[in-house]
Formats: structure tokens, sequence, C-alpha cells
């Protein structure tokens, strides 16, 4: 079918359209129109109406076409929409405060001290997004540091990633924590050299205070929930899929999709099942609905598990010991084997796509295993499975495992940028110079997708990352699992595509697939691509309608 459509193109561009000044809705020439297809092809222009694209080639659609409105590019580079394959969009409440892109702690004290004056005393504060690889100190805020912020308001602040927060002294008194204080499986309660804990909670220890702050009312998330999916066209993002929500949670998506249909980025949203085997299934059972459910702007996606915790946390289970720290995998699986397979068995056997958090490779390892025997008892011909991360990468074995049974990944290559300074810290030799693996395990014929988890949005950062393999600081780290710019951009939009079924609707931009699209500030296929990062987004073309101009 892709053949014919290509072929019906082709004819077009040759022998003009079928019919000539065929009126159409909008219209961009004078450019570069990367259409991410199997074949790469550039062409200079692209005609729409309504919500399809009806044709790309030459600059001869000008005067075959007539629009109700022509963009002249002016040489600018026009992609797919860009489709995040990991991403977390949620409300803010009035208590939270964005930790994001801070530069000292004393900007991340200030911050809090205002929101703490704010809300007044005794009010809980939380936020999330600062890292340590970012802050002048190189450090982690520990809760002395929130003590002086905020003396009289119990504070707790989420790490970007997630996967570790830090909570003030009077959050911890709140919640009755001590060093001895049993966590969950994988949560750790840090202490310091003298025994006091320093106010860092890893993975599920980050509920024990969590837990006490006020749950924000409905309407005071839905504002700002709606504003945080409307910013995303800004970044170029056309298409998403949520990283995770529980059962009562893709309700709320549905609400706000119901009544902005056609205004936000498409969305495909994984349900959050827990670690218990007998709850988890009564969960998919309860849902009602599997994989592919919905429409072409919201729809069901797959069941998300988490197999292990993070490296922000330093909790990724592997199979060798961290860096500088014998004797330590991480916390281990946060299922075991059996458990594993019980959740995984019924998912399939259900219908169910699923894409598991792995990070450790160990974690990833043990997935692909019960998954291949999955799998090998129960065919689906396109189950389309998929890791989320795949940090460490696991042994030639595994890759080939996942080829052979069509296990693929949905990798974050940003992280090799963002998070440099926890690989550096974590790893060594081999495993650190591999790190968010492209290139082997596309070797291994895997199939790779992008997407950023937030660690930051924005694709470009991913494009730079995948491309250079530089971190942070400016060095390459494993040059050879860099990929080119055109596969870097075909993995964050066709490949995208085709990790939620809709890759013969989106991700490229062929005759009669949906006209989403980006116009950007630089040629990414000619530039040097270390100016990836000053590349802006100019416009962003949602359904045929301008959704984004800056």
């Amino acid at each position: 079918m892709k053949r014919l459509v290509m072929a019906v193109c082709i004819v077009g561009l040759v022998g003009g359209p079928v019919e000539a000044q065929e009126q159409v809705d909008l219209l961009l020439h004078n450019g570069k129109v990367f259409a991410a297809d199997e074949l790469l092809s550039t062409y200079s222009a692209v005609a729409i109406r309504g919500d399809r694209i009806v044709a790309v080639g030459w600059d001869g659609l000008a005067d075959q076409y007539r629009a109700a409105r022509t963009v002249d590019l002016g040489g600018k580079l026009v992609v797919p929409g860009f489709i995040d394959t990991h991403i977390h969009i949620s409300g803010d409440p009035e208590r939270w405060v964005d930790l994001a892109g801070l530069e000292n702690m004393s900007e991340l004290k200030a911050r809090v001290t205002r929101k703490a004056e704010q809300l007044g005393s005794g009010e809980w504060i939380t936020g999330y997004g600062w890292s340590e690889d970012e802050l002048v100190e190189q450090r982690r805020p520990l809760r002395w540091d929130l003590d002086d912020a905020a003396p009289v308001n119990p504070v707790v602040l989420t790490r970007a990633g997630g996967h570790s927060s830090v909570a003030s002294s009077l959050a911890l008194e709140a919640a009755g924590l001590t060093p001895e204080t049993e966590t969950p499986t994988g949560g750790i309660i840090e202490v310091d050299d003298q025994g006091r804990m320093n106010g860092i909670l890893r993975e599920g220890a980050q509920g024990l205070a969590r837990r006490l702050v006020p749950d924000p009312t409905p309407d005071e998330l839905r504002v700002s929930f709606v504003q945080n999916l409307r910013d995303l066209p800004g970044l170029g993002i056309t298409g998403l899929i949520q990283a995770g929500v529980g059962n009562r949670g893709y309700a709320d998506w549905e609400a706000v999709y119901e009544e902005f249909a056609g205004e936000l980025p498409r969305a495909a949203v994984q349900l959050r099942v827990p670690p218990n085997p007998e709850r988890a299934i009564g969960m998919l059972n309860r849902f009602g609905r599997k994989t592919g459910d919905g429409n072409e702007w919201l729809r069901v996606g797959p069941m998300k598990f988490f197999v292990d915790g993070g490296y922000t946390g330093a909790a990724a289970w592997t199979l060798e010991p961290y860096n500088g720290q014998p004797g330590y995998f991480g916390t281990g699986a946060l299922i075991d084997e059996a458990g594993l397979y019980e959740i995984s068995k019924a998912a399939h056997d259900l219908g169910w796509q699923m894409g598991f958090h792995t990070i450790g490779d160990a974690a990833i390892k043990m997935t692909v295993d019960v998954w291949s025997r999955i799998i090998e008892e129960s065919p689906r011909a396109d189950h389309r499975h998929y890791l989320n991360h795949f940090t460490v990468r696991p042994p030639a074995e595994t890759m080939q495992k996942m080829a052979d049974h069509n296990i693929h990944i949905a990798q974050q290559p940003n992280f090799t940028y963002t998070l440099e300074g926890r690989y550096a810290e974590h790893l060594e030799g081999e495993r650190y110079q591999t790190n968010n693996p492209l290139r082997s395990p596309m070797r291994h014929g895997v199939f790779v997708a992008l997407g950023s988890d937030i660690l930051p949005i924005g694709p470009m950062v991913g494009l730079y990352a995948a491309v250079t393999r530089k971190g942070m600081s400016g060095a390459v780290v494993g040059p050879g699992e860099a990929l080119t710019m055109p596969e870097a951009i075909v993995g964050y939009t066709r490949l995208a595509a085709h990790l939620t079924f809709e890759e013969d609707d989106k991700g490229s931009l062929e005759v009669g697939k949906l006209a989403d699209m980006v116009v950007l500030s630089q040629d990414l296929l000619t530039i040097d691509p270390e100016r990836t990062l000053d590349t802006e987004v100019e416009m962003t073309i949602l359904g045929g309608n301008v959704v984004f101009e800056r």
C-alpha cells in the first residue's frame, strides 16, 4: 500500500496533479520537506486539505493548487510532528514549585522560600525537576537546605526523572521516618556518614513522605494540565505516549480530550499496574478496554510496569556491581520472575501491548526471558511489546532474543546528555560507553523508537545526543552508538508512530496521512550537529491546523 501511495505521489510530480487548481486549505512551499518515509525522501512543498496531506512535491504545487493559506518557507526545514514515546504530563498543584533548569542551590532555596511565603506556615510544599548535574555546586539538595529555605513548612522536592526526592526535617518528622523505617521493595532512606537521615528518599521510599501531601482538587489541576499539553506543540510535539496513569487517571484524560478535541497533541495513555499479580490482573479486567481502544486523538496505550528502579535514584538492577560499590547491584527487581510472568502472561493473553520500565541490564534480561517464553507459548503476530529506557546494554544474546521475538525499545537518547554525571558515577568501561544504546541493538535487528521521559521534554536535546553522543560536559560517550540525523528524526516520528500501531496514519509526510508537521528554524539535515540545540520550532501543524507559530 505504501508503494502505491508513493507511486501516485510521483505521478503527480512528473505529470502534474490530477485536477489542476484544486482547492486546498494550506500549502507550504519553497522549503525542504523531509518526509521521513522509508526512502527518506525530500521535497520542497506540501499541500493539505482538511486534516490530511493531499500532495508532496516541488514548488510547482504552488501553481497546481489554490490554497486558503500559503506559507513561503524561505528554505526552512519541514519534518513530521515529533512523537514522544515516553513522557509524563500532569497538572500542577498550587503548592508545587518548578525546579527545572536551576543553576545553583540559592535559586532552588529562593523558589521554595517564595512558595512558603505564598502558602503560609505549616503548608506542605512540593516540587519537581532539580538535578545535581545542573547545579554549580554539583551536589544534591539535602534536608538542611530545605530547612533553611522553609523552616516552618514540610517540603518534599522530587529530582528530575522521578526516582528520588529530598524531604525537609519537618516532612521526615511528619512521616515518622527513621533510618530503621521499613520501606517498600527497592526503597531507600539515605543516611550520612554519621548515621543521620540526609533527607534523600529513593524509589519506593518517596511515597512514605509524599503520601502526607494533601491531594489537590481536580479543578486545581485541570487548568495547568491542559496548559502543559498546549505547550507541547511549541516544542514540535504533535503526539505522545503518556508513561502511566492509574485506572481513574484515564478518565481524567478522556474528560480533557472530550472538551478540547483537536486542540491537543494526539495521545496514547499507558495504564500503570501495581507489582501484585492478583491486583494487576484485576485492574486490567476492571478497566474493560485494552491497547488501541479510542480514536486518533486519544487512545489506550500499552500496559506499564516497573521492573526495576532508575539511575537518578541509583537503584537500577544490574548484572555487574555499580562502579566503586562492590557487591551493590542496585535494589534488585521490584517483582520476582514468577510474578512478572503471571502479570505479563495475563496482559499478553488479554490482547494488551506491554511497555515496561527496564533500566538495568539484569531487569532487561529477566523481562526479555519472560516475554520470549510467553510469546512462544501464546504467539501473537504483531504484539509490539517494548522496553522503556534500556539504559544498560544487556548481553548480545538478550538483544538477539529481542529481535527474534519482535520486542522493541522506546529509548531516550537525551539521558546520555542530561544524566551524564549519574552514568559516570555508577558505570564504567563498556557499560558506561554504551549507556542508552542505539546503534548496537539496531545492528541486532531490534526496533528502536525515541522519546524524552521529560529529561528534558524538547526533542532537540534527544536529537543532539543521538547524533553526537555528547553529555552536558561536551565529552563524547560511545560514538559507536550514534545515529545519523535522518535516522534520529525517523526514530522520533515514523518509528514512534509504529509503537502505537498508527504508522499508516501518521509519523511521515505522505499522501493520505494526517497533516501533523513542524517547521524548524534550521536545516538539521545539513547543519553542524553542534547547532542542533539552537534549532527552534517556527510552526507546528496538527491535523492541518496551525496550533503554534513563533
